[in-house]
């Protein structure tokens, strides 16, 4: 019985850590600048295919998914993190 108990355990250890599904987590590394810039040039390359009448515009939609998903597949073998300009700083100032 209390080798069950570890299973279970360990199973919903692994399930919090993949966000509550069984697969590996997706960290976001896409901050918010980069993900308007990614969603307006996407918008604009897909327009601009639309207007075209052009198979290409359909580039468009990597970065408007990688915009929307706020993860870039090729950021992350290259260790690139653009979230920290989301994150507040600290003022260590003189007052």
């Amino acid at each position: 019985m209390r080798g069950q108990c570890q299973k279970v355990r360990s199973r919903a250890r692994a399930a919090e850590y993949a966000g509550g599904n069984h697969l590996a987590p997706m960290k976001e590394n896409v901050g918010s600048y980069d993900a308007a810039v990614r969603f307006i040039v996407g918008c604009v390359i897909i327009a601009w295919g639309a207007h075209n009448e052009s198979w290409w515009g359909l580039l468009g939609l990597a970065p408007l998914a990688t915009a929307i998903a706020a993860f870039c597949p090729l950021y992350w073998p290259l260790h690139i993190d653009t979230t920290f300009t989301d994150r507040p700083h600290s003022h260590h100032g003189p007052e």
